[in-house]
């Protein structure tokens, strides 16, 4: 462990969803880091989640794979059962799963797949599995969950409509639950900007020089690696955020910024 990060989850469980790829795998070790053991959720990227692991596992943290479809709710209800029956109780949940609909380049570019598969992953996926876990967080006692957004709330977006009405839902659950699981378990939303995920360096406009718009557009003057704000996402379900839930934390280099 690197002398500048602290063991803010020493002895404490973590599942991150999605965590073969991505965002979600740099959560997942960075909660290893800092002293978790973690649960790592894949639907169908099994090589990327057993790489996360396999870098958990050289931290000298143990690990464990589950397997779901987050929009189908009898999968994450598996989930859920599968992960507590593993761990014994489960501290705190990130949900990182998200689709983007890269292929969507304009809002002309709309099909109902897409909306359907954004909505059902999203929107859906989100709220079945803060329910799920959240009510087995209330029957152990204490929990915490990080549903991770977009800051496309803000501004909306042009290019994926779907994406951003699917993030704005986000925090409809996240206020719902909040409330609901209070003061036993809280549930805040984490909203990063962009980051240099694999995904995002791969689309056609990011390619094309919107990289270069998006940072001039910046003030902090960088389009981070995941690995940056991951520690960020984690905050949340820290000690020092206890006071906190039902609430929307934006990191994205002053992007969006009044008056940027």
């Amino acid at each position: 462990m690197s002398n500048d990060i602290f063991p803010r989850f020493a002895g404490k469980n973590v599942l991150v969803t999605g965590a073969g790829t991505g965002f979600g795998a740099a959560i997942a070790y960075r909660a290893a880091q800092e002293g978790a053991d973690v649960g790592v959720h894949y639907n169908s990227s099994r090589e990327g989640a057993e790489k996360t692991a396999h870098r958990i596992e050289e931290l000298g943290r143990s690990t464990w794979l589950g397997q779901a479809d987050i929009s189908d709710w009898d999968q994450v209800r598996r989930l859920a059962d599968e992960a507590f029956a593993h761990f014994g109780r489960i501290d705190v949940l990130v949900n990182n799963v998200g689709d983007f609909a890269s292929e969507t380049q304009g809002w002309r570019d709309l099909t109902q797949e897409s909306l359907d598969r954004v909505i059902d992953v999203d929107v859906k996926g989100t709220l079945t599995m803060t329910h799920e876990f959240g009510a087995r967080m209330l029957d152990q006692g204490h929990g915490s969950i990080v549903n991770i957004g977009s800051t496309v709330v803000v501004r909306g977006s042009a290019r994926a409509p779907q994406y951003a009405a699917s993030k704005y839902a986000i925090l409809g659950i996240t206020k719902s639950y909040a409330q609901a699981f209070a003061p036993t378990v809280r549930v805040n939303t984490f909203a990063p900007g962009f980051m240099e995920t694999e995904a995002l360096v791969a689309r056609e406009d990011w390619k094309a020089g919107r990289r270069e718009k998006l940072i001039a557009a910046t003030p902090m003057g960088q389009i981070p690696p995941p690995e940056v704000v991951a520690g960020t996402a984690l905050f949340l379900a820290t000690p020092d955020a206890d006071h906190i839930t039902g609430s929307y934390l934006i990191a994205d280099g002053g992007y969006n910024m009044v008056g940027a």
